[in-house]
């Protein structure tokens, strides 16, 4: 990791991920989880704000990156150890399968280097009447967006640790063995290549 991943790109990643866009969906998508909760790509902790306590029992957050969770740590202090933290990567996840109510995935698809042994670790630990609930950027559905996305990807996933602007998250999940129960898509107020979101809810299929 060098000084750029460690210091300036964990502050960058909260602070661009935290716009008021990406909160609104937050707002929308993560009151809707229960029970015992994975949250895949946990980063800064954005998300914890929006969770409802009152019905949610613990929230697991995974995510390799070392800087980001310490500011997710820092964040979490409020929530009276309702939040824990496995610093691994989403595709080995090393827990028991079927043990979660529901998982949360909130703009981390367009990082996880292996998005679908990310989703095939989702499948296994989720309970087989679990839930995804999602949100996520992607590939926009213009041609002449898309153009632009695949042009930019290379070095928009080098300064961007590792996003992805160009994944097709509706594939991803369908092939990643789940259905949808609710499922949209609209852009936000942003550049096109940026702002174009999927969300809502997946179970298995």
């Amino acid at each position: 990791m060098n000084l750029y991943e460690r210091y300036f790109l964990p502050k960058l990643l909260d602070c661009c991920c935290g716009m008021e866009g990406f909160q609104k969906k937050r707002a929308q998508i993560v009151p809707l989880a229960f029970g015992k909760v994975l949250e895949i790509g946990i980063g800064s902790g954005l998300n914890f704000d929006f969770y409802n306590f009152e019905v949610v029992d613990e929230v697991v957050g995974v995510d390799p990156a070392v800087s980001s969770v310490a500011i997710a740590k820092s964040r979490s202090s409020q929530y009276n150890s309702k939040i824990s933290f496995i610093e691994e990567t989403a595709e080995s996840i090393p827990l028991e399968s079927e043990t979660f109510d529901c998982v949360v995935i909130g703009y981390s698809l367009c990082t996880i280097p292996d998005p679908m042994l990310a989703l095939a670790e989702v499948n296994r630990l989720l309970k087989p009447s679990g839930s995804i609930f999602f949100m996520e950027h992607g590939l926009a559905p213009e041609e002449s967006v898309q153009k632009w996305q695949h042009r930019i990807a290379p070095g928009w996933k080098k300064i961007a640790g590792g996003c992805n602007l160009n994944r097709n998250i509706e594939e991803l999940i369908l092939s990643g063995g789940f259905k949808f129960k609710n499922l949209k898509k609209k852009y936000i107020k942003g550049p096109k290549i940026l702002s174009f979101q999927y969300y809502g809810e997946a179970i298995k299929a």
